[in-house]
């Protein structure tokens, strides 16, 4: 008997592809997604049973049922496998009472609720998994109030995604209070059997402030150390990024909306070379300057150290720039601008009705 020929529409393929790919999908539901992706490439139904290590007869069901039915061939029908044992009730309080932790708790973790409801942790966990609910996690965020925001935020993703060509696009901000910490011991060193230790106590010995422009193209980074942050420093800065790039190139510059930037002494700088750009980030949006990214890798160097002054801590730092424009490491943003803007607009209707209900009790609380 000749073999049934399968061809995927594209959405069937994409969706197979991901069952195949994941993780967090049943074992079964992923075997049966890598019968028929084999099974689209030619291989035989022996060959396929061979590789996955199971039956040709469980391979030619698959292929049959999905011929038939598409993807919905592929779910077990209904009234199969193990039946639900926990109460209704119970299963329904998990998840219901998830969002809404009691006023004696921060949040609901895994014991609590299994005590709440009468059930087993494991039983909790599994509930909230299969729902994606998480109670243990949180980010943090702000929405911009800026009037200007899609203007600015097209300006900023439009540099990223299209840079102007004979142009050096410069993701520019200050890192300020480098913190000069001195641990009161030494840590002891990371062995077998035992992690790294460093105390929780320091003595401070003073702060840096590093003004960092990020070659978005390059990944390559120009930099500038300083004790104070005003805008002087921020204007000797732009001196030294005017010094140390081709005179013959425009200079697009990525920074935030604080004042030393917009200072009068700095704009009228700015207005005497005309190869400058400033292209300015909507107010509380800095997660759109790439530079940020780089801070964090700066960050996590400077904290896991001790310094006995702000010497020693200036000589770390130029160790550190000097190694990574050895090896400059780009940071590519891949986002797309209308699925951000699409996102921020839910967190904002979201956040909107929040701030109804809220209102809605403090007036009922009156």
């Amino acid at each position: 008997m000749a073999r049934q020929r399968i061809e995927l529409a594209a959405e069937e393929a994409e969706e197979l592809s991901r069952r195949a790919r994941a993780t967090t999908v049943p074992v079964r539901d992923r075997q049966r997604a890598e019968i028929i992706l084999l099974s689209v490439q030619g291989l035989t139904q022996q060959r396929i049973a061979e590789q996955l290590g199971i039956s040709r007869l469980c391979v030619n069901r698959w292929v049959g049922r999905f011929a038939l039915r598409r993807l919905q061939g592929l779910s077990d029908r209904a009234g199969r496998g193990r039946k639900p044992w926990l109460p209704q009730a119970a299963v329904q309080q998990v998840l219901e009472q998830a969002v809404t932790p009691p006023p004696h708790l921060g949040r609901w973790s895994c014991r609590t609720m299994a005590r709440a409801a009468a059930i087993s942790p494991a039983s909790v966990q599994r509930l909230w998994a299969a729902s994606d609910i998480k109670p243990h996690l949180s980010r943090t965020f702000k929405l911009s109030n800026d009037k200007r925001f899609e203007e600015k935020f097209w300006d900023v993703i439009g540099l990223y995604l299209n840079p102007p060509d004979k142009a050096l696009v410069l993701c520019c901000d200050e890192k300020s209070q480098c913190q000069a910490l001195e641990r009161t011991q030494p840590g002891l060193p990371l062995g077998i059997g035992h992690i790294r230790t460093k105390t929780h106590d320091y003595v401070r010995h003073g702060t840096l402030t590093l003004f960092a422009a990020l070659n978005y193209l390059e990944g390559k980074l120009i930099t500038r150390l300083a004790a104070r942050h005003r805008h002087q420093e921020w204007l000797a800065f732009l001196k030294t990024i005017d010094a140390e790039t081709p005179a013959d190139l425009d200079i697009h510059i990525i920074a935030d909306n604080y004042a030393t930037h917009k200072h009068p002494a700095v704009t009228r700088w700015l207005d005497r070379h005309a190869r400058f750009h400033m292209h300015y980030t909507p107010t509380s949006s800095s997660w759109m300057n790439l530079v940020e990214r780089f801070f964090r890798d700066l960050t996590e160097f400077i904290t896991e150290k001790s310094f006995a002054s702000t010497r020693e801590l200036a000589d770390a730092i130029i160790a550190f720039l000097a190694a990574r424009n050895e090896n400059p490491r780009r940071y590519v943003w891949k986002a797309k601008g209308e699925e951000i803007l699409r996102k921020i607009n839910a967190a904002r209707a979201a956040l909107a009705v929040v701030q109804s209900e809220s209102n809605s009790i403090s007036e009922t609380a009156h």
